[in-house]
């Protein structure tokens, strides 16, 4: 599991290493320098030479990036440092006797020493086959302020201009985004790697403040065993979701491994039932019962129940009318009452317009749904608004419902009225189709028939958060695109592995390519 913790969590577990004197910078440091060469290395660059220019503000995370200059600079890199005045004085001078040249900007806001800054800054960032970013650190909240918002904005101007575009390094977080946030408030230094420095941060998992950290990996300073014992935002990983996979034994039968029911479909919208039923399928369930008004399913799946009976977890809301409501409300009361998993999807998501849900409810929303559940509970709030913070909005709604919240979007958000958050990222932009989240309810849905005895507090989103995560991998095979996060299950480096776009697919190829990607999973292959 990738274990994100709050800024003030991860000053208050560096306090007793740094009073008892580890050398935590220098640690940071060399690591960071080592990333660049390993970088240099894989591309095929030569090592000895290579430019790189280290971008020094007034916070540990400048003193990194001085300290790590020094590293470079002893192995044979030709390297140069920009530096804010109050930079890291001892880093500042390591670096110029390690035969770093450094360029002291005046930090002016206004007039010649800020135009001056801003011709040093662009001529270094010309030269610079490296940068590494540490203008900004934990300790920023906020968007950037002046001069270095102009700096960010110049310096990605000069990335999108480049025939060979730098390859960026930021430490700990590019510069402009806070820690504790997903939103985006100004301009951020975007990054094509982030070393976060001991521990990863919120905005390192959250939308969208994730997509401008590039691949993200951890250096291990040796705090963790004084963070808390929770999180403040998880993602789970292939092995966590292997873990809670539940594996039929020998003696197991049909209804042992879960029957999950199925309300949904109707005449009007009977694709959204078919792609529902096929995720609930693959997810391994001994039985759908399909009591929905679809006329396609039967066909397609005749192994599927269309008979009432008992069962272990409910799909209500994937392409259903009005009409079919009142069976859904009724539905819905029933199972509550019976303290069964259920899913709430679509028109469903109706349901939690009123009245308090156990966490044993999953409402999965998209923005818009998300948009008129909160508007419907009295929270004015815009689509635009949901997007630009969707941690916030995922949170807000599980507290006012009480249900979980899963909020499917490029990164699925997982909120419990605890507070506890899962965030799965690395689904390709493919994913974004028609009817791909009616199968994601399903494959839910069926991951649920087979555990609801063994609910706990907090179990649902870790099974919601384990179904987006199959569901996103499903999404990256049937695209060809390599999924990040995906190199865990090949033991291959995310950052040498090479890239793919991929092609289109639709909802009907998620379901196809689920049973390769659980396959991939339960077998870490």
């Amino acid at each position: 599991m990738r274990r994100a913790y709050w800024a003030d969590q991860v000053r208050s577990a560096e306090e007793p290493l740094l009073a008892a004197g580890k050398p935590l910078m220098e640690q940071a440091a060399y690591a960071v320098a080592g990333r660049v060469i390993a970088h240099l290395q894989a591309t095929g660059l030569r090592v000895s030479g290579a430019t790189v220019l280290a971008l020094a503000g007034k916070g540990n995370n400048g003193g990194d990036a001085l300290y790590a200059a020094v590293y470079l600079a002893q192995r044979g890199l030709s390297v140069r440092a920009a530096h804010l005045p109050g930079a890291h004085p001892d880093g500042i001078a390591a670096a110029q006797r390690a035969g770093v040249r450094c360029y002291p900007l005046t930090g002016d806001t206004a007039g010649a020493g800020a135009s001056t800054d801003l011709a040093v800054l662009r001529e270094l960032a010309f030269w610079g086959g490296t940068w590494l970013d540490g203008l900004l650190g934990l300790g920023s909240t906020g968007a950037a302020r002046e001069p270095i918002a102009s700096w960010i904005t110049m310096l990605n101007t000069e990335l999108d201009m480049s025939p060979a575009e730098p390859f960026v390094l930021a430490i700990d977080l590019p510069s402009g985004l806070t820690a504790d946030s997903g939103k985006i408030l100004g301009p951020v230094l975007r990054a094509h790697e982030t070393l976060a420095t001991g521990s990863l941060k919120p905005a390192h998992l959250l939308a969208p403040a994730r997509f401008q950290c590039g691949e993200v990996t951890t250096v291990d300073l040796g705090f963790a065993e004084f963070f808390p014992a929770s999180p403040a935002v998880a993602e789970l990983t292939a092995a966590d979701v292997a873990d809670r996979w539940r594996i039929p034994s020998k003696t197991d039968h049909k209804y042992t491994r879960g029957v999950v029911g199925m309300l949904t479909g109707s005449r009007t919208y009977p694709g959204a039932a078919l792609l529902g039923v096929g995720g609930a399928l693959a997810s391994g369930v001994g039985m759908v019962r399909y009591l929905g008004e679809s006329p396609l399913v039967l066909p397609v799946y005749p192994e599927v129940v269309p008979a009432p009976g008992q069962v272990q977890s409910w799909i209500l809301g994937s392409g259903v009318e009005e009409t079919q409501m009142e069976q859904l409300r009724r539905t819905l009361t029933e199972a509550v009452d019976q303290g069964l998993p259920i899913v709430l999807d679509a028109g469903a998501i109706s349901l939690a317009y009123t009245g308090q849900f156990p966490e044993t409810v999953i409402l999965t929303p998209h923005p818009g749904e998300l948009v008129a559940l909160l508007t419907a509970r009295g929270i004015e709030i815009s689509r635009p608004e949901v997007e630009a913070d969707p941690h916030h909005a995922a949170k807000l709604a599980a507290e006012i419902t009480g249900a979980t919240v899963l909020l499917t979007a490029a990164t699925d958000v997982c909120a419990t009225p605890s507070g506890i958050c899962f965030s799965q990222g690395g689904a390709p932009g493919w994913r974004a189709t028609a009817g791909a989240g009616d199968v994601l309810a399903g494959l839910l849905g069926g991951m649920l028939a087979g555990v609801s005895a063994e609910f706990t507090a907090g179990l649902p989103a870790q099974y919601a958060a384990a179904a987006a995560y199959v569901h996103a991998s499903a999404a990256a095979i049937a695209s060809d695109r390599r999924m990040y996060g995906c190199c865990e299950l090949s033991g291959v480096d995310c950052a040498t592995r090479p890239r793919r776009i991929g092609h289109p697919i639709t909802a009907s190829d998620i379901v196809k390519a689920l049973p390769i990607a659980i396959d991939r999973i339960l077998n870490l292959e």
